[in-house]
């Protein structure tokens, strides 16, 4: 990223640098919205988009057609049917702290031209998935995903089976799009996790993106085995209002029954950050995750007046709380290897409560990071390096992925040496080979032990038989570092294999006919897999599921493919 300042920008320079901001966000939108796998942290996308904003403000001739200005989200997965939304499901602008609160408060009513601040709603912004369910004549016709804001995925059946929404209301408008977020509550989230580790699945990493990932199954069932809560916020298309202001709008939404996360009115700024205080105080004893207060004008002919910017409304923001710090001790540095060979380390901290949850590790990226080197060749931490037995500052960045933001110094022992990244493979004693990229040195150190690598092969058949692969039910990562362990499984031929094992297995502990025959069963079930699935399975390095699906749509067969190649 370009940290050239904005008013320093040349008028070619600002045209690139929004041509590489479009497709950089576009990518974290489709990252977060359609595959639910966020790679930046809140403040670090905003920080994208606030610096996509102030150049289109400087430079308002270089706006372009494709501009995160006025986009929402991402497209719509290919998966589900396409819903148009009559009206749009628009996001909203952010306040970070007091004075960006300040500042909204004193805009809306400059904008209006009143002499004293108008009634502003509180009220928790849930951290879950947008959805916006139809009603025509008090039934619920249709559901959707908010997609790219305009169009959505129909997740209608999905949506049926959360309790929480009505399948048909009483005393509404003749057509009601009640809006709000499908999540899931922290207690639910972490039993189903115990459930997945103890089956040896994959686990989610947070409520957030264990509830998109139900809603968006292909099988209702699946989903409806999740459990999913709804809060409503507000309305899309109405045949008629359902009353005068925000606060009464919602609290009809209630009494036809949708629940709600609790909503307060504000006379002036002072009242708003009273209620954001008190909401964040409580936080941690909230049943679900929140990570923001939003404030809405109270009046809708205010609303109406105000009117929108590009992808948000004049008339609401979200408050979004600041990332949660602690002290602790980096206790280790530890070598993971990937399925590529990739070494990743991992620092060990000193069990820390940040955020709600008990953080013990931290991913430190690659050595570069540890050197406090960023990925642009910037300092990070001020350009502090790691070493084991520092005191660190750990926040939970977005409340997700915990990170390391500072070294405090004064506090480091001076027999503490630098980390030096190994040479060898921690696993396999191969040559760890530190990648090339063009004209400098790359930051990615791999293991060039290939397959002969027991982490890597173990690694590659645990992302073969992962859901967004093959999807193996009842073959997960434990199981398959039993079976490699046995030499039962050392490449993806021999899971087709394990039916050869069967006596065996059954003799092991913790498996029993029932089991061992649903397990044969499952993989039975995959010896003809849909093409793309397979060749993402594979793990080949730089075909990820996108890329898979590409080649897929395109030879339709492994035997097309595979002639295709042979002529090449």
């Amino acid at each position: 990223m370009s940290d050239k300042a904005v008013d320093k920008l040349s008028e070619k320079e600002a045209a690139a640098e929004l041509e590489r901001l479009a497709a950089e966000i576009a990518r974290h939108d489709k990252l977060y919205y359609t595959k639910d796998a966020p790679e930046l942290t809140d403040a670090e996308y905003d920080k994208l988009r606030k610096r996509n904003t102030a150049i289109e403000a400087r430079f308002p001739t270089l706006v372009r057609e494709d501009s995160p200005s006025t986009n929402v989200g991402a497209a719509p997965a290919e998966k589900f049917g396409k819903v148009r939304h009559a009206v749009p499901m628009l996001s909203l602008d952010n306040a970070f702290d007091a004075e960006d609160a300040n500042a909204f408060v004193a805009k809306v009513q400059r904008f209006l031209n009143l002499d004293t601040p108008p009634i502003i709603t509180a009220e928790p912004k849930i951290d879950g998935l947008s959805a916006s369910l139809r009603y025509e004549n008090g039934k619920f016709v249709q559901g959707a995903t908010r997609g790219d804001g305009r169009e959505g995925e129909d997740v209608t059946a999905n949506l049926r089976t959360i309790a929480d929404i009505p399948h048909a209301i009483k005393g509404a408008p003749a057509v009601l799009e009640v809006r709000g977020e499908v999540y899931m509550e922290k207690a639910a989230f972490a039993k189903m996790n115990a459930g997945l580790e103890a089956a040896g699945k994959q686990t989610y990493v947070n409520p957030r993106n264990s509830a998109a990932g139900a809603l968006r199954q292909l099988d209702p069932k699946i989903t409806a085995s999740r459990p999913l809560r709804f809060f409503a916020h507000g309305w899309g298309e109405l045949s008629e209002p359902l009353a005068e202001t925000q606060y009464d709008s919602v609290q009809r939404l209630e009494k036809l029954g949708f629940p709600l996360a609790g909503i307060k009115r504000a006379k002036n700024a002072e009242e708003l950050l009273a209620i954001y205080n008190g909401i964040l105080a409580g936080r941690e004893k909230l049943a679900y995750e929140i990570d923001g207060v939003v404030y809405k004008v109270d009046m809708l002919s205010l609303q109406q007046r105000l009117g929108f910017v590009s992808r948000s409304p004049r008339w609401a923001i979200a408050h979004k709380f600041a990332a949660e710090q602690q002290t602790t001790t980096l206790d280790g540095i530890d070598i993971q290897v990937g399925r590529t060979g990739a070494l990743t380390p991992v620092g060990r901290l000193k069990p820390v409560f940040v955020g709600g949850v008990t953080v013990t590790n931290v991913t430190l990226h690659n050595a570069d990071y540890i050197r406090g080197v960023g990925a642009d060749g910037g300092p990070i931490r001020g350009g502090k390096d790691l070493r084991v037995g520092d005191t660190v500052v750990v926040q939970r960045a977005g409340d997700v992925i915990p990170q390391i933001v500072d070294v405090l110094l004064e506090k480091r022992t001076k027999g503490a040496r630098k980390y030096q990244f190994p040479e060898r493979c921690p696993v396999c004693d191969s040559h760890v080979a530190r990648e090339l990229e063009p004209g400098e040195e790359g930051v990615i150190a791999r293991c060039t032990g290939g397959l002969n690598c027991p982490a890597q092969a173990v690694e590659r058949l645990i992302h073969f038989v992962a859901r967004r692969a093959m999807d193996i039910d009842g073959l997960g990562s434990k199981q398959i570092e039993e079976f490699y362990e046995l030499g039962w499984v050392k490449e993806p031929a021999d899971i087709f294999r394990l039916a050869d094992h069967r006596d065996e297995l059954m003799a092991r502990e913790g498996y029993g006919e029932k089991s061992v025959t649903g397990l044969l069963a499952s993989i039975d079930a995959r010896r003809e897999p849909e093409f793309g699935r397979f060749l993402f399975g594979l793990g080949i390095r730089d075909i990820g599921e996108t890329t898979a699906g590409v080649i897929a749509r395109r030879f339709e067969s492994w035997a097309a493919f595979e002639e295709a190649v042979k002529r090449r």
